[in-house]
């Protein structure tokens, strides 16, 4: 009987437990799509610093000595994305409009690393990747929907 009592119990603390989690683990996603109005496989808090240097590595066949110059901007960058996500003095607008400097001045400063071959295939991907999330609107680039 007590065998029993007890199985009842971590049953009923585990179901307890998990829509918790869940609610946890949601709320957080809302917060990070809230933040920057990103997709988060976009959002640079989802989109693992080691896992993007890797995909630059063999898009660009970045060198030895450029991907540990990467791969430190791309941390560097998801640091201070995730300080701007915490800072909940900022305006949404605000938050937006400061990521997507720190995006900028990352994309910037892996582009200085390239050479002109490296460069020209990373502003096509980059081209794309801003065609497909449309994220550039009513900023002055150009965008396919504005003719």
């Amino acid at each position: 009987m007590l065998k029993h009592s007890l199985l009842v119990l971590m049953l009923a603390g585990v179901i307890a437990a998990v829509p918790a989690a869940i609610a946890q683990d949601s709320g957080s996603g809302d917060q990070q799509s809230q933040a920057g109005g990103a997709p988060p496989e976009h959002s640079h808090g989802h989109f693992d610093p080691a896992k993007r240097t890797e995909m630059l590595t063999r898009q660009l066949n970045l060198t030895s000595d450029q991907q540990p110059k990467v791969l430190d901007i791309l941390k560097s960058a998801q640091s201070q994305m995730q300080g701007l996500r915490s800072d909940s003095s900022l305006s949404q607008e605000d938050r937006r409009s400061k990521m997507m400097q720190i995006h900028k001045a990352s994309e910037d400063q892996i582009r200085a690393l390239l050479d002109p071959g490296q460069q020209k295939k990373f502003d096509a991907i980059q081209s794309k990747h801003e065609q497909r999330q449309g994220r550039y609107q009513g900023d002055g680039a150009p965008d396919s929907q504005q003719q």
